[in-house]
């Protein structure tokens, strides 16, 4: 790779500040034309003589000045360089008019066009293909704007100051970087709302869509009202504008953005009824709202000194929006849905050649590390510090860091060093949360003799790229005890472990506990300890956190599912009348009884039996767990349509939590009578389906059994018109395709009239069900895997972010047989060799090769 790595190590503050910032937009598809007046100042910080860089990419310049002199340097391919001699010792006024092509920015980034609508994704180094920029997150300043053109709504960050025929104004008064800069012009329709904050001021609440998409708003402002109140209420964050604009876009790389007052989301995230949008896609709107509500705090308040430092707004904002979801939904059903996306996406990124720590040393591309581990894994480690720390800590420490930090570019060494300060704890040790990779195993034994009971604890991380020695780290495990009928004799307690092994010791117990360890999922890490399946069966039974009781019942199938592909066992009558007790039982949440049905996946199992020192072989994975489904549907049959019948709604559709934890134990119980009477019930429930849950989770049902073409032909006649809704029909399809037919179900469907590979949601409907789909994309003969390559290589040179993301589904290629492995490397290989090769995916393909 020839791109020069950024590091960390070499971080400089920048040589010139920014007091204030002026820009005009005169818009148009192909010619936009950007005006910009920028005042600078030398930056104390960084005494001496400097030049000043601008960072420009794609950008014709017009014209450029200093105080008004014409600047005589020529831009390069990424930027423009004012040399020290050129500019004055004081503060002076830099000004610039570029040209742009919005209509041709096929790469999403920066300003581009989305069916007619013009909009902008500036994060991460975006605003440098809008007009020349020190584009770096520690560089704030206040931003003026001013739009020009023909569309009816014309938006940017801040207030609207001024507006008339044909132009907008619009004032940000809080400093920001440039990355959180945003600007829409469209024919575009408000769904609108008020809210009054806790200090009695009035703000404006619009979301902006499409015509046609105004009724479909409703659910999204419902959430960002209810995550207004609740960062007021949790967090004491009042908003600090008049209005908070929100507008859904068809076309964009990411799930949303936080730009400043004027969020820009993918319509996915936005556009709900109960028609249209499953109660996943709910759960997801509320979540996403809130998350980037909440980065007016975390992330826009207060923001990251530079790219190596996006752990501190994301891993943050991620524990916040957790919080927020558990309260308004369940916190127990909440936590386990969580640790299932840590296990599947972080914890395979932390045992493959793409491991990172969660703050990374160093990148080429910043793109490439918008990852699980920065988001989920470090949104694990505030919920590590908030257990050590207490409630009331935590709290204190958070107060501390709005306060001190407000306005600022900040570090993780700002951020621990308020936990330090506001608690007294050293937290040195723990900063190896943020500085190494991989995932500890925590192995545990125990010894039992004259009332006293010792656990024994060893941690040990394995090597990463480019980390062969890790150190022991600050481990939380939350521990309790129960006794042989089941009651609790120590609550939960959490031990610190702060060395690589370390003993705790409890007396006085009348018999040997069972232990509940690593309760709630107290620490992010890989727990081994030798237990039969008659104690994971008691802790299915008996144990009061709610966590560790799912994960008794995930292990013990897990440990069948390996057995049945190691060694041709049959799921016995243990696990089979365990889970039975538990899907019957009507004291349990309906949502943790339907998570506790849902087998463990087929990458999971991929990735146990590699961490066993096994080769996995996907289609015996495959052919198992489909064997365990068989048999847990029969061993289920007679109370199945007892309770189907029972959690039928009486009355309207709601998208709240207990409503939507009935439907999904009521889908998960009609996917085990699919498997025995043939698909009757299920294709009834199609017909009758009055919501998109039930719709799509009856489809489901019949596409796993094979059958379901007349249905999939009623629902593409029904909804070939909605684009979301569409993305779901491609999805199924592949992800419940047969082995052998999962390459050509795929590629048949990129020639239907309707896939459009430019849109991202559409690509990865497609791209993305194929890897998703673990047997047919592992499939021998290695079509899959030349698809998706084919695929990468025709999307780059449009969309680098998306084909750069996309790629990771070859980092398990080591979990594999040599074949598997030489047919993965190989289309790797064919990647690298591509012309005109972008920054984003050759740095992923070359991590992935090595």
């Amino acid at each position: 790779m020839t791109d020069t790595a950024i590091r960390l190590a070499d971080y400089l503050a920048p040589s010139h500040l920014i007091e204030s910032v002026a820009l005009t937009f005169r818009l148009a598809p192909e010619a936009t034309l950007v005006l910009s007046t920028i005042r600078f100042t030398p930056n104390k910080a960084r005494p001496g003589s400097h030049d000043l860089r601008l960072d420009g990419e794609n950008l014709t310049l017009i014209e450029a000045a200093i105080d008004g002199v014409p600047v005589t340097a020529e831009p390069d391919e990424t930027g423009l360089t004012l040399p020290w001699a050129d500019l004055p010792e004081g503060p002076f006024t830099f000004t610039a008019e570029v040209e742009i092509s919005p209509a041709t920015n096929t790469a999403l980034e920066g300003l581009y066009m989305s069916n007619g609508m013009y909009c902008t994704q500036c994060e991460a180094e975006g605003f440098r293909k809008i007009t020349f920029y020190p584009d770096r997150p520690d560089v704030m300043a206040p931003f003026r704007v001013r739009i020009e053109s023909d569309m009816p709504v014309l938006l940017s960050n801040g207030n609207e100051t001024a507006t008339g025929p044909g132009w907008a104004e619009w004032t940000d008064p809080w400093p920001k970087p440039a990355y959180l800069f945003a600007l829409v012009a469209g024919d575009l329709i408000a769904h609108s709302a008020g809210f009054t904050t806790m200090s009695g001021r009035p703000v404006a609440l619009n979301i902006w869509v499409r015509p046609g998409d105004e009724g479909r708003c409703a659910y999204a402002m419902d959430s960002l009202i209810r995550s207004m109140r609740w960062d007021e209420q949790t967090y004491g964050r009042e908003y600090d504008l008049d209005v908070f604009n929100i507008v859904a876009v068809d076309d964009f790389n990411m799930g949303a953005m936080e730009n400043k007052g004027l969020n820009i989301f993918n319509s996915k995230y936005v556009l709900a009824l109960p028609e249209t949008a499953t109660d996943d896609d709910f759960a997801r709107i509320e979540a996403i709202i809130a998350h980037e509500y909440f980065h007016n705090w975390t992330g826009n308040r207060i923001t990251c000194r530079d790219w190596f430092q996006l752990c501190l707004k994301e891993g943050l904002t991620v524990f916040r929006d957790q919080q927020f979801s558990g309260d308004m939904r369940s916190h127990a059903v909440k936590r386990i849905e969580d640790v299932l996306t840590l296990r599947a996406r972080q914890f395979r990124e932390d045992g493959g050649p793409l491991a990172h720590p969660v703050r990374p040393e160093e990148y080429v591309e910043i793109n490439n590390f918008y990852t699980a581990t920065v988001y989920e894994k470090g949104a694990e480690v505030i919920g590590m510090l908030k257990r050590l720390v207490g409630d009331d800590g935590y709290a204190r420490a958070l107060d501390l860091y709005f306060q001190r930090h407000d306005g600022e570019a900040a570090t993780i060494e700002d951020w621990l060093k308020v936990f330090e300060d506001a608690t007294g704890r050293d937290l040195a040790q723990f900063k190896r949360w943020y500085s190494e990779a991989g995932t500890p195993r925590l192995k545990a034994t125990e010894d039992w003799a004259d009332g006293v009971w010792t656990l024994h604890l060893e941690q040990v991380t394995p090597p990463t790229p480019g980390q062969p020695l890790k150190h022991p780290k600050v481990i939380p495990v939350a521990l309790g005890l129960l006794n042989g009928n089941g009651d609790e004799v120590l609550p939960t307690t959490v031990l610190e472990m702060t060395e690589a092994k370390q003993s705790f010791r409890f007396d006085k117990l009348a018999t040997r506990p069972i232990p509940s360890i690593l309760r709630g999922f107290s620490a992010p890490v890989i727990l081994e300890r030798a237990t039969s399946p008659e104690e994971r069966a008691f802790l299915l039974a008996h144990d009061t956190d709610p966590f560790n009781k799912w994960e008794a019942g995930r292990a013990l199938a897990k440990d069948l599912l390996a057995r049945m592909v190691t060694d041709n066992a049959s799921p016995g009558p243990d696990w089979l009348d365990a889970l039975a007790r538990v899907a019957t039982d009507d004291s349990l949440d309906p949502a943790f009884r339907a998570l506790a049905l849902r087998l463990p996946g087929e990458d999971d199992m991929a990735q146990t039996l590699h961490a066993s020192g096994i080769t996995p072989d996907p289609a015996r994975i495959h052919a198992a767990r489909r064997q365990m489904a068989d048999a847990l549907a029969r061993r289920l049959q007679p109370e199945l349509a007892g309770l189907i019948d029972s959690l039928a709604e009486p009355g309207p559709f709601t998208p709240e939590a207990r409503a939507a934890g009935r439907r999904a134990l009521r889908l998960a119980a009609l996917a085990l009578v699919t498997r025995t009477d043939g698909g009757l019930r299920a294709a009834e429930a199609f017909r009758s389906a009055n919501n998109m849950t039930e719709e799509v989770g009856a489809l489901a049902c019949l596409l796993d059994i094979g059958r379901g073409q007349s249905e999939l032909d009623t629902f593409e006649s029904r909804w070939g018109k909605d684009r979301l809704v569409m993305d779901k029909w491609f999805s199924l399809q592949i992800l419940y395709a047969a082995p052998e037919a999962t390459a050509e179900t795929t590629r048949r469907l990129t020639d239907h009239p309707a896939f459009d590979w430019k849109n991202p949601n559409r690509f990865r409907s497609v791209l993305g069900a194929l890897s998703g789909n673990h047997a047919g994309f592992h499939h021998a003969s290695g079509d899959s895997y030349r698809l998706l390559a084919d695929w990468l290589i025709r999307l780059d040179p449009l969309n680098p972010q998306t084909a750069a993301r996309m790629s990771t589904a070859f980092e398990t290629w080591a979990r594999y047989d040599a074949d598997r492995q030489a047919l993965i490397q190989t289309e790797l290989d064919r990647v690298l060799a591509a012309p005109g090769l972008s920054r984003d995916l050759a740095e992923m393909a070359e991590r992935m090769r090595r």
